[in-house]
């Protein structure tokens, strides 16, 4: 039985499509500022002439340039992603600065902090299957 109140499935289905595009924009700009940060880790390695410099390089000043894009990424996808999922998403960027900190900085993976990853991939599995 049918009601005036009940929603056609096609419109629960583009709702659904319209969250995931969103969902993928929060993911995105988790990914760009994870790789900001080691953008931002590999230009700390540097020796600078002075403190100015330090700060007002090309490496950090684009560094900053793609924390604020991924900022922009997090706005935008909270126009259609629930406020109970975003920072589910943005979790994830724990996961991405581990693994790039591995590829681009040789950093290893203790066990310790293995441990705490597949803790907060857990976390990001049972929180998604609650929403």
């Amino acid at each position: 039985m049918v009601t005036k109140t009940a929603v056609p499935q096609k419109k629960i289905r583009r709702r659904t499509e319209i969250m995931l595009k969103y969902a993928l924009i929060m993911l995105t700009g988790t990914f760009i500022a994870s790789v900001s940060q080691i953008v931002l880790k590999k230009a700390a390695e540097k020796e600078y002439p002075n403190k100015l410099a330090e700060y007002l390089n090309p490496m950090v000043m684009g560094a900053y340039v793609v924390f604020f894009a991924a900022s922009l990424c997090s706005v935008i996808g909270y126009k259609e992603v629930p406020l109970s999922l975003g920072p589910i998403l943005e979790a994830t960027g724990y996961i991405w600065v581990a693994i790039l900190g591995r590829i681009f900085l040789k950093e290893s993976i203790s066990k310790k902090k293995a441990l705490g990853l597949l803790v907060i991939i857990v976390g990001i599995i049972i929180a998604s299957l609650g929403v």
